[in-house]
């Protein structure tokens, strides 16, 4: 027992081949094919709809605060360090 030689997948493709068609097979890896490009196309619509609207990142430009940070203290920082 172990992995599968080359010989094995060989067999096994004609086998699946033979039972199922090459036109059907076909159908399969394009309908596989046009689900894996309309996935990454809503990915991409996705991309580009996030983040914040176009008038709060220019706000936050004019005023000198940078998007992708957040000004927090901990209750260290507001300590007196005397």
């Amino acid at each position: 027992m172990g992995s599968l030689s080359l010989t094995h997948w060989l067999i096994v493709l004609v086998i699946v081949v033979l039972v199922f068609g090459t036109k059907r097979l076909g159908n399969v890896g394009k309908d596989l094919g046009d689900a894996v490009r309309g996935f990454r196309k809503g990915i991409r619509d996705d991309d580009t709809e996030a983040g914040p609207p176009a008038q709060l990142r220019d706000d936050a430009r004019r005023d000198g605060v940078r998007e992708d940070t957040r000004e927090t203290t901990s209750a260290a920082d507001r300590r007196d360090p005397r």
